[in-house]
């Protein structure tokens, strides 16, 4: 983590020098209120991993929901299965979206350590 707080060496380590182990907690997401009822999770956001369920909360794709089909870490941003866009060449391409701009609706717990991992935080209540 940097030490400094002066803004220019905080966006050049969020932007270009943070390790990708750091950069994995820039894309963390907000957890939908009823899916952290279900689930029993008292956090606010949790990180983004393929197969979520999410909607889009601001934006040109504002109320769009689908699954993450990819976590991009050197830019920061996600891609949704549903939200593509055509080339000039006529060929589907998809649109980057950033984490903060949407909420967790599902939680893909097809992974074993991240089921332990949500275990954990319900045992913190």
């Amino acid at each position: 983590m940097i030490r400094s707080g002066k803004p220019r060496k905080q966006r050049k380590f969020r932007f270009s020098t943070a390790p990708m182990h750091e950069r994995q907690r820039f894309v963390h997401m907000h957890i939908s209120k009823e899916l952290g009822a279900k689930l029993g999770i008292k956090k606010r956001s949790i990180a983004a991993r393929k197969g979520d369920s999410v909607k889009v909360m601001s934006g040109k794709h504002k109320g769009r929901t689908g699954k993450l089909t990819m976590v991009d870490l050197r830019r920061n941003v996600v891609y949704v299965d549903s939200i593509t866009r055509k080339t000039a060449k006529g060929k589907e391409i998809q649109i980057p979206i950033y984490s903060s701009n949407v909420y967790l609706t599902d939680l893909d717990l097809g992974d074993k350590l991240r089921s332990e991992k949500i275990d954990v935080f319900k045992a913190k209540k």
